[in-house]
């Protein structure tokens, strides 16, 4: 162990009496013991080699703040040259003592007060940091005339133009004619009105629910639905399924052949509609002040690299969507797929990058208040927003770089729910409240606490649960209230989605573009009657108007079948045997094989005894 030697000048007149007295004559004060301990400044330099400190920069910087506090320490007798100090065996401390690990020896300095930091209670007031004037770049809200009357179908195609839809078409032709066309099935070529009753009948599944696609072709007395008959036939139905696509087959095979660069396109397949969509998004819709942003599953089974695992979300297995939200509509503002590790990032990980990509200010403008999960909350995030004039709110991870590492009148075990503690670090406020457990949170615009109280059930003295107002933060309240814009949207495309099980990744990309573009366009609806001072539809109401809005614009013209015709009569046998399991005629009464499939009624058809023509005119549904 290198020793540290305070240096001192001797005057002459020092020198001269150190070299010529007596050994007698050197007082108590003066002698060296020879089984003691270290003198002060040989202790503290192994105190800091202890604590895994650098001797000379340390102690140097405990000089300096040790002189800038106005607190002078005296410094340490020097004894006379020539004398030699002994390491004492009798010291209290020193060899043998368990040297102490990086964790305890952090947690040391920060309770012993050397950081400086200290958890504050709410006896403590805070300041209210500075609020920084909302400044959006369009009026928040529909970015259309509220004075028109849209229809849902022009809402909807405000996402899928016909522009885009022909796209589709075209691609989903090429593919089609080159995978599915058979010399005893030939490829027919679909039209614009094809693919628009095709649309129809995918929002129409969303809320009329079978087991299998077939089901609503289907007679009998459990089905027969008259929609899905009158739209389009069953056999072009699964043909359009089945050759669906996207990309052209000149595209795909010039990214195919760049796999494994950094040019290939692992999107390439769905990009024409990824791009189309998101623009379209951001275009119709401008958010309001608060917004939010958090991850998305789409649900898929595929054997896929772009497939992801997430344990803590309601659909663990699927595809990841970054997704910024409007906190208080639940409108889809802007997203992006997750397509694995990134290459040449910034290197501050992926809830960084995430935010920044999103977080396009140039087009939301200033003033905004960002409310994120502890995925993505740190201190260089919401430091670099502030300096992009951006506020964010946020649970936060106590291993996160920046987070106060002192427990210094921290919450402890048998802290009473409700208790509050905060420390504020230049223009960040740090919270640490008490509930059913600790939650942590961070804040660039929130004061630390406001006398704001919320009910929670407390136990009470005598064992027996009371309702109690406890104290809550602001950033609790505030967090709680502007936190869930993605899962909004999320449980908006929850209850009628369109998603179907395929084996191709891309077509669930397209299912799912169909919900992001249904659900914003009802938002648009529920926000323009609401200007008006009318009363929305809700959103099943919605989508069934939008499914028979589309399929009549998908019905050729000069149809002679009106919307609400009566539904065609089928006539079809009751078993596959002509024989058995006959029944009643319902206009002779006798024995019939074959019964109306859409009136589910026995009818005799005989070239003699026309029952079937004769019953249907009788009850006017010929």
């Amino acid at each position: 162990m290198a020793k540290v030697t305070v240096k001192r000048k001797y005057t002459l007149q020092e020198v001269v009496e150190i070299c010529t007295r007596r050994d007698s004559d050197q007082s108590d004060a003066d002698k060296p013991e020879e089984d003691s301990e270290l003198s002060p400044g040989d202790s503290q330099a192994e105190d800091l080699f202890l604590e895994g400190k650098d001797i000379t920069l340390d102690k140097q910087r405990c000089r300096q703040q040790d002189s800038t506090s106005g607190e002078e320490e005296p410094h340490p007798p020097t004894p006379a040259r020539g004398v030699k100090r002994r390491r004492g065996r009798g010291r209290g401390r020193g060899r043998g003592r368990r040297r102490r690990s990086p964790r305890q020896r952090n947690s040391d300095s920060d309770d012993d007060g050397t950081s400086g930091e200290r958890w504050n209670d709410v006896d403590v007031p805070d300041i209210t940091p500075p609020q920084m004037v909302f400044k959006p770049s369009r009026t928040p809200g529909p970015q259309l005339l509220t004075a028109e009357n849209y229809t849902t179908a022009q809402l909807f195609q405000l996402f899928f133009t016909n522009q885009v839809l022909q796209t589709i078409v075209q691609n989903t032709n090429e593919h089609g004619s080159a995978h599915y066309s058979t010399p005893s099935s030939p490829w027919t070529d679909i039209n614009l009105q094809d693919m628009l009753c095709f649309i129809a009948m995918v929002i129409y599944m969303g809320f009329v629910k079978c087991t299998s696609h077939t089901d609503y072709w289907r007679g009998g007395k459990l089905y027969s639905l008259p929609f899905p008959k009158r739209v389009m036939p069953r056999t072009k139905f699964l043909k359009i399924a089945w050759a669906l696509h996207l990309s052209n087959a000149t595209m795909d095979a010039e990214n195919e052949a760049r796999r494994g660069t950094a040019a290939f396109h692992r999107l390439g397949k769905i990009k024409p509609l990824y791009d189309d969509i998101r623009e379209a998004c951001k275009a119709n819709y401008h958010p309001h002040r608060e917004i939010s942003i958090d991850e998305r599953m789409v649900a898929s089974k595929a054997r896929i690299g772009l497939k992801q695992y997430m344990k803590s979300k309601p659909v663990r297995w699927g595809y990841k969507l970054f997704v910024l939200a409007d906190s208080n509509t639940g409108y889809t503002w802007d997203f992006f797929v997750y397509e694995g590790k990134a290459k040449g990032n910034t290197g501050k990980g992926l809830s960084y990058e995430s935010v920044m990509e999103l977080l396009n200010t140039q087009l939301l403008g200033t003033g905004y208040k960002l409310y994120v999960d502890n995925f993505y909350t740190s201190t260089a995030l919401f430091q670099d927003l502030l300096q992009m004039k951006v506020w964010a709110c946020g649970t936060i991870r106590t291993n996160r770089i920046g987070f106060p590492k002192t427990t210094n009148n921290s919450l402890h075990s048998k802290s009473p729910r409700g208790s509050v503690r905060w420390i504020r670090k230049d223009s960040l406020l740090y919270v640490q409240w008490r509930d059913t457990r600790d939650v942590f949170l961070c804040s660039a615009f929130h004061t630390a606490y406001t006398g704001e109280t919320v009910l929670r059930q407390v136990r009470g003295a005598a064992g027996q649960w009371e309702r109690k107002d406890i104290p809550v933060p602001p950033v609790v309240k505030d967090y709680n209230q502007h936190m869930g814009g993605v899962d909004l949207s999320d449980a908006l495309i929850g209850f009628y989605k369109v998603l179907h099980k395929t084996r191709k990744w891309y077509k669930t990309f397209f299912y799912h573009f169909l919900d992001i573009a249904i659900v914003n366009a009802f938002i648009l609806h529920a926000d323009i009657a609401k200007a008006k001072g009318k009363i929305p539809l809700n959103q099943k109401a919605f989508r069934e108007t939008l499914a028979e809005e589309l399929a009549k614009m998908g019905s050729p013209p000069g149809d002679p079948t009106p919307p609400n015709a009566p539904p065609h009569h089928r006539l079809e046998y009751i078993s596959g045997d002509s024989t058995a399991g006959r029944q009643k005629c319902r206009n002779c009464h006798r024995k019939t094989p074959v019964q109306c499939g859409t009136c589910d009624a026995p009818l005799c058809f005989l070239a003699g005894r026309d029952c079937y023509r004769d019953w249907h005119v009788a009850e006017n549904l010929w």
